[in-house]
């Protein structure tokens, strides 16, 4: 895929990555739908793609709500007149362990809520944008891309019970659509970056960054702009289809 003039779907394209690499993708000529909740942050991410050299557009839309996604891609297809490509990115935490003891005696347990508001969003949203940006390819006979941002937590993590589970079923998810919609021209893939220099790592105290640091065998988190790379890499290559791409500093070996 040539990613100039090329219309791509970014979720929780706001903030974090899916700002980072929606900039990258401007920068390359690209034309960008940006999906987020959060009205103010989708104007500045609009406004940075725009002066990157690239154009584009702010959706508000709750992924986890299929109404709201049918009818956000619907608009999408019509603003642009087509889609090549979604990077389903939109995810939250709700981190804890499932059952928490001290002393002996049980403390806390993961909440049903906590579970499912995890599952919702990170699995369910993935599942319904990709559904709807698959529809819109194929209703308007686009070759495109879709590519789910998964994570090393795949694997399991602990105090991750919600969180790896979405992950380990979205990265599930690659070689299924990649199957399935390789004949409509369609490809599938998957990221699952380790561990990355956000705004939400940017808040942790230093001593925490110092020691997550020391765990990863190059020694420094992750930028954005890296992750941004692979995505960029995975769009234009043509023949990458079905498989998960770890970028985690050999954190995984």
């Amino acid at each position: 895929m040539k990613l100039q003039d090329s219309v791509i779907a970014i979720t929780g394209g706001g903030q974090g990555l899916g700002r980072a690499m929606a900039e990258f993708l401007a920068a390359k000529g690209a034309r960008l739908a940006l999906i987020d909740l959060m009205p103010e942050k989708l104007d500045e991410a609009v406004q940075a793609c725009k002066d990157a050299g690239g154009d584009a557009r702010a959706y508000i839309c709750n992924v986890a709500d299929e109404d709201s996604v049918v009818q956000t891609f619907a608009a999408i297809g019509n603003d642009f007149g087509r889609l090549d490509g979604l990077i389903n990115n939109a995810g939250i935490l709700r981190d804890g362990l499932m059952i928490k003891v001290k002393d002996g005696e049980i403390v806390k347990r993961m909440s049903l809520a906590e579970w499912q508001a995890v599952i919702d969003v990170n699995l369910t949203g993935v599942f319904l944008c990709g559904r709807e940006a698959a529809t819109q390819m194929i209703e308007r006979d686009c070759k495109g891309v879709i590519i789910n941002i998964a994570s090393i937590s795949r694997a399991g993590n602990m105090g991750q019970s919600n969180y790896s589970a979405a992950k380990s079923a979205v990265s599930a998810l690659v070689p299924v659509w990649a199957k399935e919609l390789a004949r409509y021209g369609i490809r599938a893939m998957g990221i699952a970056p380790g561990f990355i220099a956000t705004d939400m790592t940017a808040s942790m105290k230093p001593e925490a960054l110092e020691k997550m640091a020391a765990g990863i065998p190059l020694k420094r988190l992750g930028k954005p702009e890296e992750i941004a790379a692979t995505a960029a890499f995975i769009l234009e290559n043509d023949y990458l289809s079905g498989r998960i791409i770890e970028v985690d500093g050999a954190m995984r070996l």
